[in-house]
């Protein structure tokens, strides 16, 4: 079954607004009050003799931290606390799993948002009087000993009520986002690879394409399209990188915790929210014109590593970093040209409608001849021109390394070599049945934390979260 998401707006009142910081700080506290205790058993078992072979606890319970010298915990609901022990056990489970890292502080600053199970929230339909027909539904927060009320979200597309949800905000902007089964069979990555190799290599070559991702231009595929930033967007990235530039030179000349310190750094989170929804609705459109493409059914990537193509040259003070100025724009450049985010939404986007992504190595894909496969650095003398030096074909360097790669993924598919190594996932899972009628009045059991196997080119689901309605993406020939 598919993980559907939904990422709503959602309007508290100020006195909602309150109450739902509250609750997101004691959350908070909880979470990184279980990071402390961790790391305090841990270091006394490396200093202690008498405790060689003891392990720290690693459990859900946080009834410790109540205490005179936290008296605001007890003015949120039990639930609430408990779901950031949840959450700090869960992330200690991927740790075991090898998914990541130790658990790590929360900070104040940035995104924050609370995790909210259906003992504190339901869902309520509205009836219209007239037709006796459910037009929506309110959303309810609280309890009766600890009451938010109702709480507006606007909803932009269908959705099913869920188990639990998310609410959070950033940068002023408040959200509720939950995840669902939609309970449609989907097919394994496996399953279509299976499909897939039953043809031959030239019925394969027309239903492939190859995506070459760049700065100049995000995405070329080797059918001669090419997806970018519309001129709008790219004057309007433009004025709000100077505009957020101008508020930080304020920001730094203000007394920090001052009403105008406060202000010009919500200024400065609000430009930067504004660049992170541009390229994730662009990201978005763009996926979903490749998913769409009835011709097309294998979509092939360049394995790139763009985690350690942007890390930072700064380097120690012993061995200073080399270029750190240029570095650092570049790496700029490529986090802002979308890479890792147009490749995950089309992963599941493609998956829902039996196609396939896989991955192929980069090397030399821009140097490399797609008509006759001679490989040199003289073949692309400028940014946008490919002339082979030994067969004289000549083509859009972009077009061209798209080509290559939808070569070289054809070649992998058929080798058997295409398949990822399967990894586990942990995620909450809560066993309940919700039916057409309303539900939430039923008992539901405690999370539990489970372990699903899933497939290494899937990746998580946070990418299923959609903010707009999918809308086809505007592309241009190269």
């Amino acid at each position: 079954m598919a993980q559907l998401g939904n990422r709503f707006r959602c309007y508290p009142t100020p006195a909602q607004e309150k109450t739902l910081l509250r609750w997101i700080g004691c959350q908070r506290n909880i979470y990184n009050s279980k990071v402390g205790e961790d790391r305090y058993f841990r270091r006394f078992a490396r200093q202690s003799l008498s405790l060689t072979g003891e392990f720290s606890p690693i459990d859900q319970q946080y009834s410790q931290f109540k205490s005179e010298l936290t008296p605001w915990l007890p003015e949120v609901p039990g639930v609430v606390l408990r779901n950031g022990a949840v959450l700090w056990k869960q992330a200690y489970d991927r740790y075991f799993s090898k998914l990541g890292g130790r658990p790590g502080t929360h900070t104040k600053h940035g995104k924050q948002s609370v995790w909210l199970t259906s003992e504190v929230f339901k869902f309520v339909p509205v009836v219209d009087a007239d037709t006796g027909e459910i037009t929506g539904h309110q959303l309810h927060i609280g309890i009766p000993k600890f009451p938010v009320g109702v709480l507006a979200f606007k909803a932009h597309q269908d959705y099913q009520r869920p188990a639990s949800l998310h609410i959070s905000i950033h940068a002023g902007r408040w959200h509720v986002s939950f995840n669902y089964d939609d309970n449609i069979p989907e097919p394994t990555d496996q399953d279509i690879t299976a499909w897939l190799v039953q043809f031959d290599e030239a019925k394969l070559r027309t239903m492939t394409v190859g995506l070459d991702r760049g700065l100049a231009i995000p995405v070329a595929t080797s059918d001669g399209h090419a997806f970018d930033f519309s001129p709008v967007q790219k004057a309007r990235l433009d004025q709000n990188t100077l505009a957020k530039k101008r508020w930080q030179r304020r920001q730094a000349r203000r007394t920090k915790g001052s009403k105008g310190w406060i202000k010009a750094k919500r200024r400065v989170a609000r430009y930067s929210r504004y660049g992170a929804d541009v390229r994730r609705d662009v990201a978005h459109k763009t996926s979903h014109t490749l998913a769409n493409n009835p011709q097309t059914t294998l979509f092939v990537f360049e394995a790139l590593k763009v985690e350690n193509m942007t890390a930072r040259a700064r380097g120690s003070i012993e061995e200073p970093g080399k270029n750190v100025r240029q570095k650092a724009g570049l790496n700029r450049r490529i986090l802002a040209s979308m890479w890792g985010q147009t490749k995950v939404f089309l992963q599941y986007k493609a998956r829902r409608q039996g196609k396939l992504c896989i991955d192929v190595p980069p090397h030399y894909s821009s140097q490399e001849c797609a008509a006759c496969g001679h490989i040199h650095k003289d073949n692309r003398r400028l940014q946008a021109e490919f002339v082979c030096q030994r067969c004289g074909h000549s083509d859009n360097a972009d077009r061209n390394a798209s080509k290559v790669i939808a070569q070289r993924g054809v070649t992998l598919l058929l080798s058997g070599q295409s398949g990822r190594k399967e990894k586990k996932e942990c995620r909450i899972t809560k066993r309940k049945a919700i039916g057409a009628e309303s539900s939430e009045s039923t008992a539901v059991m405690p999370p539990t934390l489970g372990e699903t196997t899933v497939s290494r080119l899937g990746g998580n689901t946070p990418a299923l979260w959609s903010l707009n309605r999918e809308t086809p993406a505007t592309s241009q020939r190269l």
